[in-house]
């Protein structure tokens, strides 16, 4: 129970720069649907699309495989492992923004920028910084110091916040006195920009974590690393296109140019509704993968136990956050333009995929602790070829909502694929049939709240949404282990 304290405690600690940054980041998706037409929010949804692809290409598993080899009995230096990453990941970063530099005219065509390739260079260089900061990162969490890993977070999500807000509601407010520094025509460029500057200025903070030790490469601790992560490599692409490959053949799939980016900016739009969810998963994943790591050295049965109170845990407050978001929708669809609405159909489908992902992270312990790392790849691609077919026989017909249930049907498969062979590999003692009794649990209480109280007056239907939410929190508190005070065990008979 210990560890599972001390797994909460950081994933709080990191949810607060995820959970508070990305919920200040979708304090924007009101100022952009309402600045911008669908369609050029289609646009921003689709470079960020490609964007977050490239993330995961420049930083090739090598977050995992520092974890890993940080920890790892055959190298006791962890400072070689930290500094041997560092110079990795630098020079790809570099190399990568002068490719950008010198194929920035056909990528700008490419990606439909070609009157902006601005556009491009901008968020090639962006990447390419955040691809190197995140070993950084790794090393504050790999250090349990999740106090500061949170603050520069904030330093950094406030500070785009801070530019978009001056660009996008400032300058167009003082007109011609900001002539100077904003043009109109730039239009979305503003986002771009704003993210660039914002991630310079990380890089520059984080001094204390790129000095104060010996710069040292070990060519061969490199290649028993990339030997390591390439599998998370393969896992990484193929995860993240099962997240965004949808936004990017969108406009493939759909005869219409124009229908189709404003029908990719209302998904996209939608997609941020649940984001609460997002927030979450991350907030966990932060804490989680260190966890695992340092609970691989205690004995088999209280290992074992960390394992399945984290899968636990994590089943319940998902169900609670889906329960949250969608009794009170709303009031959280006013966070996008009224023109978005038509949307609100994706949100729960795109919310129990998360769910799904979210769980096959968890079941990740199996492959990763047994350095049969090639298995989460097998799980991507697979999840992947799902994505990839449900997109293109769903959404020519039904449009966006394919997207969702291409998710939802491929992260299901995934989690069912890792669980069945991973109890072959090593045996955790999950909960399931608790699991499933709260999911249904949820299920029941969703349909019944969502549907069954539809026609009653927003109040009215509010108060009881908020009932059947505190219905569910007094069942998990009643039959779940977690420390209470007395009066409050008292009343839940415990």
């Amino acid at each position: 129970m210990a560890g599972i304290k001390s797994l909460a405690k950081d994933t709080a600690i990191y949810g607060i720069s995820s959970i508070v940054g990305r919920f200040l980041n979708w304090c924007l998706v009101p100022l952009y649907t309402n600045v911008f037409a669908s369609d050029q929010y289609g646009m921003v949804t689709f470079i960020y699309s490609i964007v977050a692809l490239l993330y995961i290409v420049l930083t090739y598993g090598m977050e995992t495989g520092f974890f890993r080899f940080s920890n790892h009995e055959k190298w006791h230096d962890a400072k070689e492992v930290y500094s041997t990453t560092l110079i990795s990941l630098a020079t790809t970063s570099i190399a990568f923004t002068a490719a950008v530099a010198l194929l920035l005219k056909p990528l700008s065509a490419a990606t439909g920028c070609v009157d902006h390739p601005s556009f491009v260079m901008m968020m090639g260089a962006c990447v390419a910084i955040d691809a190197f900061t995140a070993i950084p990162f790794s090393y504050l969490r790999q250090r349990q110091q999740p106090m500061r890993f949170a603050i520069l977070k904030l330093v950094n999500i406030g500070l785009n916040i801070g530019l978009n807000l001056f660009f996008l509601v400032l300058c167009p407010m003082l007109g011609d006195a900001m002539r100077w520094i904003y043009k109109p025509e730039f239009g979305i460029g503003y986002i771009f920009l704003s993210n660039l500057i914002a991630s310079t200025v990380n890089l520059l903070l984080m001094r204390s974590e790129l000095t104060g030790f010996r710069w040292k490469f070990n060519g061969k601790l490199l290649s028993e690393m990339l030997r390591y992560s390439a599998p998370l490599l393969i896992l990484g692409i193929a995860g993240i296109m099962n997240q965004t490959i949808d936004k990017v053949i969108y406009p493939w799939l759909v005869d219409d140019p124009a229908e189709a980016m404003r029908g990719l900016g209302i998904y996209g739009a939608n997609y941020k509704i649940g984001i609460v969810m997002l927030m979450f998963i991350q907030a966990f994943r932060f804490a989680y993968e260190p966890f695992i790591f340092q609970r691989s050295k205690a004995e088999g049965e209280d290992r074992s136990a960390a394992y399945r109170d984290a899968m636990k845990y994590f089943c319940l407050f998902s169900t609670f956050i889906f329960l949250a978001v969608m009794f009170y929708i709303d009031i959280l669809k006013y966070f996008i333009a009224p023109s978005y609405f038509e949307g609100l159909k994706v949100v729960p489908i795109v919310m129990a995929a998360e769910v799904f992902f979210g769980i096959f992270f968890n079941l990740s312990l199996w492959y990763k602790l047994t350095d049969k790392t090639m298995w989460g790849a097998y799980f991507s691609i697979f999840g992947l070829c799902i994505t990839l077919t449900l997109n293109i026989l769903l959404v020519p017909h039904v449009g966006y909502i394919g997207c969702a249930w291409a998710a939802f049907c491929s992260y299901g498969s995934m989690m069912l694929a890792s669980y069945f062979i991973g109890r072959r590999h090593m045996a955790v003692n999950y909960q399931v049939g608790r699991i499933l009794c709260y999911f249904a649990l949820g299920a029941v209480l969703y349909y019944t709240g969502f549907y069954g109280l539809q026609a009653l007056p927003l109040a009215v239907r509010l108060t009881l949404r908020t009932v059947l939410l505190a219905a569910f929190l007094v069942v998990v508190l009643r039959y779940e282990p977690l420390p209470l005070p007395g009066r409050l065990r008292k009343f839940l008979g415990k």
